[in-house]
């Protein structure tokens, strides 16, 4: 995956890069409301980690 970024974000020009760039914002904001959703969540799962360590 990472061989097929780089090669798009080479190859890319103009208009492409800013596309690129807007599908990395849009993944960015997706992964920040998910954790946001989660936190709850995700908190207890990682104190019942550390508790266990």
């Amino acid at each position: 995956m990472v061989k097929w970024f780089q090669k798009r974000w080479l190859d890319a020009k103009g208009a492409t890069l800013i596309e690129i760039a807007l599908y990395i914002a849009l993944v960015v904001i997706v992964c920040i409301g998910v954790v946001t959703a989660l936190g709850g969540r995700l908190e207890s799962v990682f104190q019942t980690i550390i508790d266990s360590l």
